[in-house]
């Protein structure tokens, strides 16, 4: 199972990209909000308990400041996948994409592009795929499907 927390609802518009993604491989997933400053206790109560609730991948959106992802990793000992989120209070995104990126050795969190939500999506896929042959299959497939669909635009570009 792959866990999709964020901040705030306000980076659910972006946090789509990964529940989508996710649902298209149709692997069991769970949605919520889980705070680092407004719901400390929270965040670090489901990091404690995500592997007995059977998470094998976390990814954890937030903007800002973006503590989430981090904290969250300083808890767990499953993989964290962070998604820096420009939010109105951010400072163009580089200030969420800093905090997420620069963790101190020890407590690593992968980190993907700004609003990058997709990647962190497929990324979990891959980390799960290392592991389940029927999941390598299927992503696999995908990216044969991401060939087809370059070769097609390229023959159109150049028609």
């Amino acid at each position: 199972m792959i866990s999709i927390i964020m901040g705030s609802s306000s980076d659910l518009k972006v946090m789509q990209g990964a529940i989508d993604v996710i649902k298209e491989f149709g692997v069991e997933h769970e949605v919520d909000i889980v705070s680092a400053h407004r719901t400390p206790i929270k965040m670090v109560e489901f990091a404690q308990n995500a592997r007995k609730r059977g998470v094998q991948v976390i990814i954890a959106g937030a903007g800002g400041a973006a503590h989430l992802p981090g904290m969250v990793a300083s808890c767990t000992s499953l993989p964290v996948i962070g998604v820096p989120v420009k939010s109105s209070n951010s400072i163009d995104g580089w200030d969420s994409v800093l905090s997420i990126l620069q963790m101190p050795n020890g407590v690593p969190v992968a980190t993907v592009a700004l609003n990058a939500s997709q990647n962190a999506g497929l990324l979990a896929l891959q980390i799960i795929g290392s592991a389940d042959v029927e999941m390598a299959k299927a992503l696999d497939n995908y990216k044969e499907k991401l060939k087809e669909k370059v070769a097609k635009m390229s023959q159109e570009v150049r028609a």
